[in-house]
């Protein structure tokens, strides 16, 4: 009997292009392997322990030759290689239609409607880094009080505002406005509150950002184990990413280690159901930022916590490693690309040097969490429970 089943997505973590990558302008796109091949290696002892290095096509972390756990790799049924995309369909629910983005900023009626309801006038309006944005516009920002607001290749409304001329309530609020104006023809998959902090010249992002999420167009495996009385607690940005959609308890972390520590914080607790965790920091700090030796050493660090989280659980627990897409820090542009997601899964429950080869989508997760904690499951994906359990 499995009582519980920690879902640990580490952001934007990808192994290779998908077989469609060109559709999306991302031939070659490959997040770990090209990190490997950039900083001259990388030392994931506790993944190759579980069968990281062992899945099909995985290059850059060595296999090795009994691992713990069973493993494998996933193709993406979506229509997207964004973070709400990725997530929803790990939940059970596959996103045809693509959401709307703006290449070319906002139209005129949108951004008039939001300073009308904010109250101030606008700076940006167009697809941008999130700190080339800062660079270039931030000082204005301070002297004027005007918001920046901007896009990227992803389905994103983003306001930045620094702490000392917008407070957070303030900021907030904006993105509420444009929450709400945001839907119909202009619906985006999420607005982001970006604040920031620091001198010019010397801006950073705080951790105080927020999203707001379109809520799923379907139940998710998060509403079906809800419903069916069982916890569903959300580490990081989960909350958001569903907006409060299945969730039972939520914790918002600054960064990966806290997320990290919160997972085992709850594993020490009395709760049965789902845990879902998201580590962002590989996807905000170092994919986007195009940063490959950040991005190891985060995915180091992140590794070496691994026998702590571990520990921590039950008999009865299983741990899932995966992804939501890619964000290759080696590839042109600062955007997300179209890759094959990791499964690596762990348990007393769960046989030893089990290949999965490679899934049709990522829904075989949520169908495979729904067939082990026996709910119903969203009708989407196919369970690999029989392959893994002893």
């Amino acid at each position: 009997m499995v009582n519980r089943v920690v879902i640990f997505v580490m952001d934007s973590v990808g192994i290779g292009a998908l077989p469609d990558a060109e559709a999306f302008g991302d031939v070659g796109a490959n997040t770990l392997g090209n990190i490997v091949k950039a900083s001259g290696g990388i030392n994931l002892p506790n993944l190759r322990k579980l069968g990281l290095g062992n899945i099909d096509g995985l290059v850059g972390v060595e296999a090795v030759e009994n691992p713990t756990g069973a493993y494998g790799r996933s193709d993406e049924v979506s229509n997207g290689k964004d973070t709400t995309t990725g997530h929803w369909e790990l939940a059970g629910l596959h996103v045809t239609e693509p959401f709307q983005t703006f290449p070319d900023g906002f139209p005129k009626e949108i951004i008039d409607e939001f300073e009308a309801k904010v109250g101030r006038k606008v700076l940006g309006n167009k697809p941008a880094s999130g700190t080339e944005i800062l660079d270039e516009l931030g000082e204005e920002h301070v002297k004027t009080g005007n918001p920046i607001v901007y896009t990227s290749a992803d389905s994103v409304f983003q306001i930045a505002a620094h702490e000392g001329v917008i407070p957070l309530e303030e900021l907030y609020k904006m993105c509420e406005i444009a929450r709400e104006i945001m839907m119909g023809e202009y619906t985006v998959a999420r607005i982001i509150a970006r604040p920031f902090e620091g001198e010019v010249g010397k801006f950073t992002r705080t951790p105080n950002r927020r999203d707001y999420s379109l809520s799923p167009f379907g139940e998710t495996l998060l509403d079906i184990a809800k419903k069916a009385g069982l916890d569903v607690i959300g580490v990081g940005k989960i909350e958001d990413i569903y907006n409060g959609h299945g969730i039972t308890e939520a914790i918002h972390t600054k960064d990966n280690m806290a997320g990290i520590d919160a997972t085992i914080d709850y594993l020490g607790k009395d709760n049965k159901g789902i845990i879902f965790t998201n580590l962002v920091d590989f996807d905000a700090k170092y994919g986007h930022r195009r940063d490959p030796i950040g991005y190891k050493n985060a995915l180091e660090e992140m590794d070496r916590k691994i026998p702590e989280m571990l520990e921590k659980m039950g008999p009865n627990d299983i741990i899932i490693f995966t992804a939501d897409h890619g964000n290759d820090p080696t590839y042109k542009g600062t955007d997300h690309t179209r890759e094959y997601i990791p499964i690596v899964i762990y348990g007393n429950a769960i046989k030893e040097n089990v290949n999965l080869g490679t899934r049709k989508s990522f829904a075989d997760i949520a169908a495979t969490i729904s067939d082990l904690l026996d709910i119903p499951s969203t009708g989407k994906g196919d369970s690999f429970k029989n392959l893994i359990l002893k």
